[in-house]
């Protein structure tokens, strides 16, 4: 079991660049729905839209800078690009108040997540010791504390200027500068470049074992009905009436995700990220029925917390057992085939969400996840015991 002080050094940097950089960007996550669909008049449909399309483009660019990584076998040069053009173009909406600039200011945004994420992932694997759960629990308690500061920013620039969102952006450019300074201290583990280019990716995909495919497709099903959080702060929004009970509850769930990530994380190392990843789908599926049936303004704020234990549960820990079952030279390539799966399938659902909301009301897409996430879950679990066995060779 990893204990806190035993956490490496390049892990605990690689946390304070992910702290500042979600400090910076759920401020205006929160925000940018509102800021949407109140003072720029759009539809839930074009939220969607936005949101779908911004993660597809982040989902692509995760598959193939994982790749890139895996032959240059370098990591940190695409956290430091990343992570920076990601912090330039978060204030854009702040000057330039359009419709237009929210698109591409959080489209360049995603274009920043995407060259980043699969090298920061496999560079933390590599750190690990055999111990991704409690690795990428903490990682995922840095960032998820990112975003529990980072909103509550937001409202009290909101409270000194009520409904200026736009101060919200700009403020935004602070925590950014920071996470662009730690960037630069990330160090990769050295490592031999692979030769082989022109058919990497299919020698990847003859080398993955069997139970990471069948883990990549349930998690690529799941994360259809995984649409974006917007549309729960857009719920929420529904039921109390409120910008900043909405708000609050997003923080909520936030505080409750950072504290819980790395227990969660160590837990899963010592039980196995099968039970707990599958655990985590079964409190998804009851948020999601929650969230459809509940009209209770207080009941909103178990149904934040039990969302923060489903992330803590499965995000960190999904990836931690793709990291267990692949090698380190195509780790890059097969957290990037996750990511870029899961990003179009979250698109997809962030749209389909978008429209059945406009059409029938909430209720609908809220039940549909519920349903099929609760169905995924079962078939996890079912694989899971005679298929989807972890690897131990890096424990």
């Amino acid at each position: 079991m990893m204990k806190l002080n035993k956490i490496p050094r390049q892990v605990i940097i690689l946390g304070m660049v992910s702290f500042f950089t979600d400090f910076a960007s759920e401020m205006l996550y929160p925000v940018t729905p509102l800021f949407l669909t109140g003072a720029l008049g759009a539809s839930m449909i074009t939220v969607g839209v936005i949101e779908g399309f911004a993660e597809v483009i982040a989902g692509f660019l995760k598959g193939y800078f994982g790749v890139l990584s895996d032959r240059l076998q370098r990591r940190s040069i695409f956290v430091v690009i990343g992570y920076s053009l990601s912090s330039i173009v978060k204030p854009l909406p702040g000057i330039f108040p359009f419709l237009s600039t929210v698109i591409v200011s959080r489209i360049s945004d995603r274009v920043g997540k995407g060259i980043r994420t699969s090298p920061r992932d496999a560079l933390l694997a590599s750190h690990s010791n055999g111990k991704t759960g409690s690795i990428f629990g903490f990682h995922r308690s840095m960032d998820t504390l990112g975003a529990v500061v980072g909103p509550l920013a937001a409202l009290g620039v909101l409270a000194i200027l009520p409904g200026e969102y736009t101060s919200v952006y700009l403020f935004a450019i602070i925590p950014s500068i920071f996470a662009i300074g730690f960037t630069f201290i990330v160090k990769d583990v050295r490592r031999t470049a692979v030769k082989t280019k022109s058919k990497f990716y299919k020698e990847f995909w003859s080398a993955a074992s069997r139970e990471y495919k069948i883990l990549l497709v349930l998690l690529s099903i799941f994360s259809i009905v995984n649409s974006s959080d917007v549309f729960l702060i857009l719920k929420s929004k529904e039921v109390t009436g409120s910008d900043t009970i909405a708000i609050f509850g997003y923080v909520f769930y936030n505080i409750i995700y950072a504290l819980i990530s790395f227990p969660m994380g160590v837990l899963a190392d010592k039980i196995g990220k099968k039970l707990v990843l599958v655990f985590g789908l079964i409190i998804f599926s009851a948020v999601y029925f929650g969230f459809a049936l509940n009209s209770n303004i207080y009941f909103i704020w178990f149904l934040f917390a039990l969302y923060g234990i489903f992330s803590a549960s499965t995000e960190g820990i999904a990836k931690a057992w793709v990291s267990d079952l692949t090698n380190e030279n195509f780790r890059g390539s097969a957290i990037g085939l996750l990511n870029t799966l899961t990003s179009l399938g979250i698109m997809a659902g962030s749209i389909i969400a978008g429209y059945l909301w406009d059409a029938f009301g909430a209720q609908v897409p809220f039940l549909i996840s519920g349903i099929v996430s609760l169905i995924v879950a079962v078939v996890l679990g079912v694989f899971s015991q005679t298929n989807v066995k972890e690897s131990k060779h890096h424990e």
